[in-house]
């Protein structure tokens, strides 16, 4: 099936991209425009990009690669239990009001 009209791309071009590049590198995280590049094209238009990262889910080479899960949630926590290094009044009104 054609994914993208504009550069002629079809699901089975998708799928040999993404196989490929699993295979050159087990721990790569790929993106749609990895896939374009692979296969020597780059988008055009934009109208397929949806149906583009549809067929890409449907890789079974697809997954990110265990070690990298989590990691937004990770950064994210970290961040929330970070105060900066600040005492809780670290503003000028409120250090005032405390005095």
């Amino acid at each position: 099936m054609i994914i993208c009209h504009c550069t002629n791309i079809t699901d089975h071009d998708i799928h040999a991209a993404i196989d490929w590049m699993r295979a050159a590198d087990p721990d790569a995280i790929i993106t749609p425009r990895k896939v374009y590049r692979a296969l020597g094209k780059s988008a055009d238009c934009g109208g397929c990009v949806a149906l583009f990262v549809d067929t890409m889910r449907q890789n079974d080479n697809m997954p990110v690669p265990m070690e990298l899960r989590g990691l937004r949630r990770a950064a994210k926590q970290q961040e929330d239990a970070s105060d900066e290094g600040r005492h809780q009044g670290h503003r000028v009104s409120q250090s005032r009001a405390a005095q």
